[in-house]
């Protein structure tokens, strides 16, 4: 399956920095869907879900000891906010990005989320039309490996 998807305004990145806007090159485990229960239905999926609850955020303060995992709001570092008043986290594929260890500054909340309209570029992330990425997850589980950059290859999972 071949799906349009926007990526970073900064390009592709083979060394990812927090706040570049770069996606990075890396072939990336998935980690979890996290869903808006009240914006639509659970699509099928091998992943683990999270439902997204208002209080849910996600650090991307460098200098913090919760770099790059989710945080409960309010919470005083810089974050973002993963309940949104747009639709763009309605359906989020966690992917695993400089998780397991993390790495200060090699960037952070790097997911698969819905796309802009005319798929405008992200911060870093990869973003699909809501129908795609609803259909993808059906396909995905913990085996899935997301090549991003690396090449021609097909989504293994």
């Amino acid at each position: 399956m071949r799906f349009p998807c926007a990526l970073g305004r900064g390009g592709l990145s083979r060394s990812k920095r927090e706040g570049d806007g770069a996606t990075p090159v890396s072939a990336l485990a998935l980690r979890r869907l996290w869903l808006r229960g009240d914006h639509g239905q659970r699509p099928p999926t091998g992943l683990p879900v999270r439902l997204i609850q208002a209080d849910d955020g996600w650090c991307d303060a460098a200098s913090h000891p919760r770099y790059n995992k989710p945080v409960r709001l309010p919470f005083r570092a810089s974050h973002e906010r993963m309940r949104r008043d747009d639709a763009l986290y309605d359906l989020v594929i966690e992917l695993g990005w400089n998780d397991r260890p993390v790495r200060r500054g090699r960037g952070s909340a790097i997911f698969m989320h819905v796309a802009k309209p005319g798929f405008s570029p992200t911060e870093g992330c990869v973003a699909l039309n809501a129908k795609s990425l609803r259909r993808l997850a059906g396909r995905l589980g913990l085996e899935t490996i997301v090549s991003i950059g690396l090449g021609p290859r097909k989504l293994r999972g």
